[in-house]
């Protein structure tokens, strides 16, 4: 059974945690790193024979074209992470739409492959923004990845399935979603799908997490990490809470590290071959 290798291609000062701390505006004065940061995971996949998905923001795709023609070139599938990076439920109906259809055809224009893959920002679908799949349906995606079916402060949408089915939209239409790994651990569903949860938790806890959820749940779990969790020396960002701050630069110096061993662990490829090789998807309705 193979697992889906995605990668949020964002740089570090984009992160939904650092809003208050620093304006859109300064993004362009600040030390980009995120082509440096990619490049260690086409190397790392390169040499693990992995291809994965690369889920990249409009706005990093502008003004690094190469590094998506470089994602692309090496057999990787480009998807879209949007333009902005702004939390889906902080935009109007019309700028989502807007960010969506542009950045969808940056991507293909720069990629010269259909982009068929979205996730939002912060995996920002919740019950306040699930106006946005008709969006990202009628865009012409064929598959989401912007669902966590877990509790949190930022993100979350409860009562989804934990593998991944499809979406039965009010428009008519359906989208393949592709939600974001969990496990159930005494009647609570623990978040198990990479990024944070992958730096804070000890990787024996991980490894423990991914078996017992697929025990519970045999079916593909997708797998995520964002091109500045490989990057220990990034610059700090000052003035951010206690909380933020823990959960950014935690154990960032272990990750490739335990990058390297996961990877060994399962067979990985891109979302949209994972997705391909499961039979009939289960429907499922939010409305």
């Amino acid at each position: 059974m193979n697992h889906a290798l995605t990668i949020d291609v964002e740089d570090y000062f984009q992160v939904a945690a650092f809003n208050k701390n620093i304006e859109r505006s300064n993004w362009s004065s600040l030390e980009s790193r995120v082509e440096a940061n990619t490049e260690k995971f086409l190397q790392l996949t390169e040499k693990k024979g992995i291809k994965a998905t690369f889920f990249t923001l409009g706005w990093v795709a502008e003004r690094c074209p190469n590094l998506v023609r470089k994602v692309a070139d090496a057999g990787h599938e480009v998807a879209s992470h949007g333009y902005s990076h702004k939390l889906v439920y902080s935009q109007s109906h019309e700028e989502f739409r807007q960010e969506t259809e542009s950045s969808k055809k940056l991507l293909e224009d720069l990629s010269q492959q259909p982009v068929n893959g979205y996730r939002a920002a912060s995996y920002s679908i919740t019950e306040k923004s699930l106006w946005a799949l008709d969006v990202i349906q009628e865009t012409g995606f064929e598959y989401d990845s912007s669902i966590y079916p877990v509790r949190h402060d930022r993100y979350g949408l409860r009562g989804g399935p934990h593998t991944p089915y499809s979406i039965a939209l009010p428009n008519g239409g359906t989208l393949a979603e592709f939600p974001i790994t969990t496990v159930d651990l005494f009647g609570y569903k623990l978040p198990v799908g990479g990024g944070g949860y992958f730096r804070l938790f000890p990787f024996s806890f991980t490894k423990y997490c991914l078996k017992r959820r697929l025990s519970q749940l045999p079916a593909p779990f997708v797998f995520y990490l964002h091109p500045w969790e490989l990057d220990p020396e990034q610059p700090r960002i000052e003035g951010v809470s206690w909380l933020s701050r823990f959960r950014h630069y935690n154990n960032l110096a272990k990750v490739e590290s335990r990058l390297d061993a996961l990877l060994d662990l399962y067979s990985f490829g891109t979302m949209q071959s994972v997705l391909d090789e499961m039979n009939e998807l289960p429907v499922h309705s939010y409305t």
